[in-house]
């Protein structure tokens, strides 16, 4: 989630059009086309297995001194406490961030390349192992915390997570779940024009489910099998009804920026962040601040600053910012922290790519796109589609993908273009198996259900 720092005040708002102009204010031409990837981690103890709590000497606060001390990032503090990390100015600007139960996030630099995304990664991940293994922490790429209880769980000292956990609870029965268990990665991509937001986010919310099934890596809770493949995609549909799924407004006609600010202002606010502080305004509308008639800051209207911070608290399976994030897949390993924007960029960033995505799912209905995002948590790639599978359709859409990257012709050093970063995907369409099958079978087979198994093996691999 988002790190708020104090800079320069912001416009106030002044009319919707205001938020429109925010929104479009993300237009970039082809050329310009950045991708970002965002990957968080559960942080344990390696001889115990134990959750890292954020105070200690070989707590989270500790791992990110040592991650200062070897490797220069500079601290982000909430009062006395470090909250984030950030590259020095002239180094790129990547951050290190705390989810609220001590997820480590990386929310990468916008690069030209998937090449610079697998560079990224390897460099990120090696920086968490050193500064980790000095403290006898390792971390563990997966999509739900496999042993975890939630009154077990860290908290970290953010405030706003302290807002939502107070809030959480209102408004479905996984929100807690959600903040202090699970792991995603995600990846944020560029829009032309509000025409090329519209087909980008179409396509690419339809075939959410997709990748949730093809990165699935989430099949135990509390130390035992939980009956799905990716319990985090099934937690999203058990939290916040005003503030998730799959937007279906989104395939109606006259869908633009004004449709999305529409939808943002209705759902309900968070918090408000002034002077370093958040004030709680959970449940608040967005619309009654506009007009001054926010009961927590009676006649004061918001600001732009006060719609960027609204938006990140939005969380359907794609969202609209400034860039489209696509939000359906779990937490994994450096082959699937790449391979996910390779997948994402192949189908959207190439224009021959993306019409042949759109004629994949332009005449699904709101119902097949919905019951897709149902039973895709539990049924993963063996989910029925039109009387085949979504492995089927994951097939068909990991070939565009392909050819996609291959019309990029972005080459590394060696001379290899973007498709060797597919590789993941190409393999588990393969196999016809996601991460969270090959782990229930070893759970079942060689780890003889011990479930402590998975921190050695997926630590060691990471």
């Amino acid at each position: 989630m988002s790190t708020r720092q104090d800079g320069a005040p912001s416009p106030t708002i002044r009319s919707r059009a205001d938020l429109v102009a925010w929104i479009a204010a993300g237009e970039k031409p082809k050329e310009r086309w950045l991708i970002g990837t965002e990957h968080e981690k559960f942080p344990f103890y390696i001889n115990d297995h134990s959750p890292v709590p954020y105070a200690g000497a070989r707590g989270i606060r500790a791992l990110m001194e040592q991650m200062i001390a070897r490797f220069g990032w500079q601290a982000i503090m909430e009062g006395d406490n470090i909250i984030a990390l950030r590259r020095p100015d002239g180094e790129g600007i990547a951050t290190v961030s705390l989810e609220p139960g001590g997820q480590f996030e990386l929310s990468g630099a916008p690069l030209t390349s998937v090449h610079e995304t697998a560079a990224e990664t390897a460099k990120h991940l090696a920086e968490v192992r050193e500064a980790g293994g000095a403290l006898g922490i390792g971390f563990l790429g997966l999509g739900f915390a496999p042993t975890l209880k939630l009154a077990d769980a860290p908290r970290m000292p953010k405030q706003r997570y302290g807002v939502m956990t107070g809030y959480m609870p209102k408004v479905g029965t996984r929100g807690l779940d959600m903040m202090y268990r699970t792991c995603t990665i995600q990846v944020n991509l560029d829009f032309a024009s509000e025409a090329d937001m519209v087909k980008k986010l179409r396509v690419s919310l339809a075939l959410q489910p997709v990748a949730t099934a093809l990165f699935a890596s989430s099949p135990f809770t509390d130390g035992r099998p939980n009956g799905f493949k990716s319990a985090r995609s099934e937690v999203w549909r058990h939290t916040d009804a005003n503030r998730t799924g799959m937007l279906p407004f989104a395939f109606e006609d006259g869908m633009g920026y004004q449709s999305y600010v529409d939808y943002a202002l209705d759902v309900p606010m968070y918090f408000v962040y002034r002077d370093g502080k958040y004030i709680d305004a959970a449940g608040a509308s967005f619309r009654h601040f506009m007009d001054g008639k926010l009961a927590q800051m009676p006649g004061q209207r918001p600001t732009i600053d006060d719609w960027s911070d609204h938006l990140t608290t939005l969380f359907p399976e794609v969202r609209l910012k400034r860039f489209l994030e696509m939000r359906g897949a779990d937490g994994g390993r450096a082959r699937r922290i790449v391979a996910l924007p390779a997948f994402w960029v192949g189908l959207l960033y190439d224009d021959a790519a993306l019409d042949a995505a759109w004629d994949l799912v332009k005449d699904w209905t709101r119902e097949e796109r919905q019951r897709l995002r149902d039973e895709v948590p539990r049924l993963g790639l063996e989910t029925p589609v039109r009387g085949g599978k979504l492995l089927d359709v994951a097939r068909e859409a990991a070939r565009i993908s392909r050819g996609g990257l291959a019309a990029r012709a972005n080459l590394d050093e060696s001379g290899r273009d973007e498709t060797i970063h597919l590789a993941f995907v190409e393999e588990t369409l393969a196999r016809g198996r996601s991460s969270a099958d090959d782990l229930m079978a070893l759970y079942e087979g060689a780890w003889e259900r011990d479930i402590g198994r998975v921190f050695d093996a997926d630590a060691a691999a990471f």
